[in-house]
């Protein structure tokens, strides 16, 4: 699949497969919220990335309004990735909303903001996915934190 902001020049490219597996994996925890890391590599301008791979996290929390994770063991597996060629790099996070639409409340543009932010992160557009579950409907929203925005692929 590939989705655009056209207003910003971006696309984003993710394979069906990758796609399918997270929506399966979201399932796997409803009616809780669950998410990980998205995982993947820019082109040389910057502009278009593409969504190889997920990191699930090895601690987490979740309940119908919330999902938590810590990053213990996480470091090692970035490691992993960064080693392969093309080298892959953290991207951003993903997460579902059960029963909800996927649209960032109040603690998800927290959390992109305090991503974009954080010192120890190299990343400066950090990417969201939100899957909403809306039965029988799933819904994707992929949101990228831009100059201090927060911008919807379409």
């Amino acid at each position: 699949m590939m989705y655009r902001i056209n207003e910003l020049g971006l696309t984003l490219e993710i394979e069906d497969d990758l796609l399918c597996s997270l929506i399966d994996i979201g399932i796997k925890h409803y009616p809780n919220e669950f998410g990980g890391f998205l995982i993947g590599n820019y082109s040389e301008t910057q502009t278009h990335l593409i969504i190889t791979n997920t990191i699930l996290p090895n601690k987490f929390k979740g309940t119908p309004y919330l999902f938590e994770r810590d990053t213990i063991g996480i470091d090692d597996k970035l490691k992993q990735f960064y080693a392969e060629e093309p080298k892959k790099y953290y991207l951003g996070e993903w997460h579902t909303h059960p029963n909800n639409l996927p649209i960032p409340s109040s603690t998800d543009i927290n959390a992109i903001n305090s991503i974009a932010n954080h010192p120890e992160v190299s990343i400066k557009n950090p990417l969201m996915l939100i899957i909403g579950y809306d039965k029988p409907k799933v819904e994707l929203g992929f949101y990228v934190q831009f100059k201090n925005k927060l911008y919807r692929y379409e």
